[in-house]
């Protein structure tokens, strides 16, 4: 059965590094859901999120690949229970007359932000579990989308536990 799953990976902070991380996905025929890659605190080491879908054998099979890359230090693959998950999105959508104090409202509710106004059209930043982002673009969508951008996921361990 397909599930989605969700890595983070540990890796060193060096040229080359995220080409290599997906070549390997793309030499075994794997898709890539989505894929996000920072510096950490530590100036030399980066840090991959990567969500991918599959069954239990592909997810063994890209673990056992990834750490076989020298520049891979560590790799976790975060439960919803035991990380803290956020997306962010950039939504613009079509807001003249009426619509606009209604899509501002529920905006409010979402506790997402309005970071630019123009006479017709909005663009509205929200940050959140992918279920909410969905549920905001779902009551946003009848009002008009003129653009969207979401980034990948991240994720972080709950509590005091670090990668």
């Amino acid at each position: 059965m397909e599930k989605k799953y969700v890595l983070s990976v540990l890796v060193e902070n060096h040229a080359g590094v995220l080409s290599r991380v997906s070549g390997l996905f793309s030499r075994r025929g794997y898709n890539i859901d989505s894929l996000t890659v920072c510096e950490t605190s530590e100036e030399d080491k980066s840090r991959m999120t990567i969500v991918v879908r599959g069954d239990e054998y592909i997810l063994e099979q890209i673990e056992k690949q990834l750490s076989k890359l020298v520049e891979v230090i560590s790799i976790k693959n975060c439960s919803k229970s035991e990380t803290t998950q956020r997306i962010t999105a950039l939504i613009k959508v079509k807001a003249g007359g009426a619509n606009r104090g209604v899509i501002i409202e529920t905006c409010e509710i979402f506790r997402a932000h309005i970071v630019d106004v123009a006479e017709n059209s909005l663009i509205v930043e929200a940050t959140g579990s992918e279920d909410k982002i969905d549920s905001l673009i779902r009551l946003l969508e009848p009002y008009g989308i003129l653009e969207l951008l979401k980034s990948g996921l991240i994720a972080m361990d709950r509590g005091e536990k670090t990668m």
